[in-house]
């Protein structure tokens, strides 16, 4: 006589197909990076001190330098496609893509590793704690819980490509030739907690996430519900609603995007550390240069993020939808 099955259990640890999220995420990802990555790189340097200078003054048609002008927030797109423009002129085409190496290296494993944990993460939490229905408190733990997960493991590839990006203003025999040398000259001298610099304003940058993400699930909730809509005015209000939620979130978090980036900086010739901490960053900015600096660089920032989010989320949603087919 055998003996009866086991009885198997009703709930596993992962849902099913749990990793359409991760190769999702990072197909989004990568894609999202690649088509905005110019503006990455302005971004980048509007934030960092060390290109200060080099946003004081702008060249004009004839070659001449002028003096920046001064204006608003439709100014700073304007100044966003002056810096473009003379990226590609007075270096190169490929500095326009600048630490793209590394952002991918950083982009697909952190979208991946963030979509896995956030889309398996509400289910996981809605199933054990409130009865298998999903709700705002459970998009806003899963959302949490991805942040602070992809911050952790990604935050060195980060430091690579701020780093990369910046290599320019520290002189042609200070570039760094590729990424592995970026990582050597960091471990060289500053240790491992070099590749960690910047952690706690990532961790800061966690409500971004939580709020894109919150925000993004309300408004694809409210698109859904309209019924009677064709897939075409079904995925433009799916993008409407990832793009808007990337907006809101940015514009309410920015300021860590450029502690962080400070935090990042090469260490100077002499070795002094100027930025060395969260709270030591931000009132040394808001001294300097004012609290306006804070939001240096939102405007490429914007440019860059939101139809990023809109090209990613996408995706991601095509190849969810796609393998349910």
């Amino acid at each position: 006589m055998t003996a009866p099955a086991p009885p198997q259990s009703t709930m596993t640890w992962l849902p099913a197909k749990s990793w359409q999220h991760f190769v999702a995420g990072g197909l989004g990802g990568m894609c999202g990076a690649i088509v905005t990555s110019p503006f990455d790189v302005v971004k980048t340097r509007l934030q960092s001190s060390m290109f200060a200078h080099s946003v004081d003054v702008s060249v004009s048609g004839s070659g001449a330098v002028v003096a920046k002008r001064t204006g608003g927030l439709l100014y700073n797109f304007v100044e966003t496609a002056h810096i473009i423009r003379n990226i590609y002129v007075q270096e190169s085409p490929l500095a326009l893509f600048r630490g793209l190496g590394p952002t991918l290296v950083g982009v697909i494993p952190a979208r991946s590793i963030n979509f896995f944990t956030y889309g398996n993460g509400k289910q996981i939490i809605a199933q054990r704690f409130n009865d298998g229905r999903e709700s705002t408190l459970v998009h806003l733990g899963a959302a949490a819980i991805a942040g602070v997960t992809t911050a952790t493991c990604t935050n060195p590839i980060w430091v690579v490509k701020t780093r990369m990006q910046l290599s320019a203003s520290r002189g042609q025999s200070e570039q760094y030739r590729n990424a592995l040398d970026c990582v050597l000259r960091i471990m060289r001298h500053e240790g491992i907690r070099g590749m960690y610099k910047g952690l706690s304003a990532s961790y800061l940058g966690v409500a971004e996430g939580t709020i894109q993400w919150v925000l993004y699930e309300r408004l694809k909730g409210l698109n859904t519900r309209v019924e009677g809509r064709g897939p075409v005015a079904e995925w433009a209000g799916m993008l409407g609603s990832a793009g808007t939620a990337k907006c809101v979130a940015s514009l309410i978090t920015y300021p860590h995007e450029v502690i962080r980036t400070r935090l990042r900086q090469p260490v100077s010739p002499g070795g002094i550390v100027k930025y060395s901490g969260l709270l030591q960053t931000l009132r040394l900015v808001i001294a300097e240069e004012g609290a306006k600096a804070l939001y240096g660089g939102l405007s490429a920032h914007l440019m860059r993020v939101v139809p990023n989010a809109a090209v990613m989320y996408s995706i991601y949603e095509g190849v969810l939808r796609w393998n349910k087919d």
